[in-house]
């Protein structure tokens, strides 16, 4: 086991000292060996093993669920400024750990330093706004037709399952543990195997410094089976799941079948709709940042651009020439464009389907190569309207451009597919572009901007096979996921029936 991680400046000790999580799991409050085994984290630009991490199994999962239901009893029962006090504390230490934190986002998921930072910053955000949840109003009074005092209060669910991807750990889990804990809730943490120092022992490890009581946020990596115990062990009684669609069916499939909710922020297939008035030079800089931040590994990621006729082939050759000069290497050894995408599996998967629409007629006008597991930004020109790279999320550096001659066109292209996560519009005429988004089924849209955006503040989620709505961002959203909703009434003296 090695790691290069270094404390931030002024610091004694690490956040991440390899030594507290080797081999081990946070259960119960303390680090733990896992029943489950081991697991390798391995960084994708050289295949140099970071560090080994603990790996849960049932047996850690239900008993992670008897703590957390116990200490969650607790936490809700305290004054909320002591809750509030605990969130904004673990904003502060975001901020305090950031580089140390960048640089294992770097060398695990793969991301480019400024990426990394937008990361740590996006995640401190969502603990400071989630600081405000405690004192939010959670109830209202309600009128009634007998003589009494009618309430609506929202209460805690109990406890909570998270289930984060490795794409963008940080966020994707932060947005869900923030809210749950600061409305009184307790969490049992999944992240993804690849990335679980960024995406499960940093979080464990912030909120134990932030002051966070033992068993109210435990970490039980593992697969698809212990994301399973999670959804099944009855003491969980909601579940935050971000992944793909085909996993997230299977999440929600699970829930139903134990009567629980499942919100469900799933995979997107984002159109970008330059319109004939754009100007071709701002749509491509947009375009560039929404197709290959993050190597495309962001559900929002651009996978579509419908080009007006009369722009489509500036269109393509400024695009193709943009990604032919983008560097691409280790983010960890010098300043890249791009890093490495996540596995083999991952790399194997992009190119088949590449090479799939080259094969059906398509153009590469840029990329469609790779070294090891740098995938080359890629541009495909004019595939057929079936072939997979156009119809279904890539997940990776690559882009099909198709053109379109009218307004109805554009739309019908834009809205044929089963996702409906995020959409982008480039036009002179920005209300025309409202009028045209409004006839597109997504539950994001930039008029005048790329498809990749993400504040703490603000609702987030997709419709369609991209999950189940705004389920994160925002007080409202915040609430409605991971309170329930108690009816309360008071008389001044007992009621009197006719029986």
């Amino acid at each position: 086991m090695s790691t290069t991680s270094n404390a931030a400046p002024g610091r004694a000790r690490r956040l991440l000292d390899p030594s507290v999580f080797a081999g081990r799991i946070h259960r119960d409050g303390v680090w733990v060996e896992g029943a489950g085994g081991t697991h390798d984290t391995v960084e994708p630009a050289t295949g140099t093993v970071l560090a080994t991490v603990g790996l849960a199994d049932a047996s850690d999962v239900a008993r992670a669920a008897e703590r957390a239901e116990r200490a969650q009893r607790e936490w809700a029962a305290l004054p909320h400024p002591r809750r509030a006090e605990v969130l904004r504390r673990a904003g502060q230490l975001w901020e305090e750990y950031a580089e140390e934190i960048v640089d294992w986002n770097v060398r695990e998921v793969g991301s480019i330093p400024a990426f990394a930072r937008f990361a740590v910053h996006t995640t401190a955000a969502e603990c400071y706004e989630a600081a405000a949840l405690p004192a939010h109003p959670l109830g209202q009074v309600l009128s009634s037709q007998e003589p009494r005092l009618s309430l609506s209060q929202r209460i805690p669910v109990g406890v909570v399952g998270v289930i984060s991807p490795f794409n963008v750990p940080l966020i994707l889990g932060i947005r869900a543990v923030a809210p749950a804990l600061a409305l009184g809730n307790a969490v049992l943490l999944k992240p993804d195997p690849r990335t679980v120092v960024t995406g499960g022992v940093a979080m464990v490890r912030i909120f134990e410094e932030a002051g966070l009581p033992g068993g109210l946020l435990q970490l039980l990596p593992g697969g698809a089976e212990i994301g399973a115990a999670i959804v099944e062990d009855p003491r969980v009684r909601v579940v935050a799941f971000t992944g793909s669609t085909g996993a997230g069916r299977a999440v929600g499939e699970l829930a139903g079948r134990h009567l629980k909710r499942a919100h469900l922020e799933l995979g997107g297939n984002s159109a970008f709709v330059v319109r004939h008035d754009a100007d071709v030079n701002q749509a491509v800089n947009l375009a560039s940042w929404g197709n290959y931040l993050n190597q495309g590994q962001i559900c929002m990621s651009i996978g579509r651009h419908i080009v007006h006729e009369s722009l489509f082939d500036s269109y393509v050759t400024q695009l193709a020439a943009k990604a032919d000069a983008m560097v691409v290497g280790d983010p960890a050894a010098g300043q890249v464009h791009m890093g490495p995408v996540i596995d083999e599996a991952q790399r194997d998967r992009i190119h088949a389907w590449v090479l799939e629409a080259v094969d059906q007629g398509a153009t590469l006008a840029a990329g469609g190569t790779y070294e090891d597991l740098f995938y080359r930004p890629t541009v495909v020109a004019n595939p057929p309207r079936d072939a997979t790279v156009y119809r279904e999320e890539v997940f990776g550096p690559v882009v099909s451009v198709v053109s379109y001659s009218s307004d109805d066109e554009a739309v019908a292209l834009a809205a044929d597919t089963g996702y409906g996560l995020s959409l982008g519009i480039v036009t002179a005429d920005a209300l025309a572009g409202l009028e045209l988004a409004q006839r597109i089924p997504t539950g994001i849209v930039h008029i005048n901007d790329q498809t990749v955006n993400d504040e703490a503040n603000a609702p987030f989620g997709g419709v369609r096979a991209s999950g189940t709505g705004s389920r994160h961002g925002g007080a409202e959203a915040d609430i409605e996921a991971f309170t329930e909703t108690r009816w309360i009434t008071l008389r001044r003296r007992p009621a009197q029936y006719p029986l």
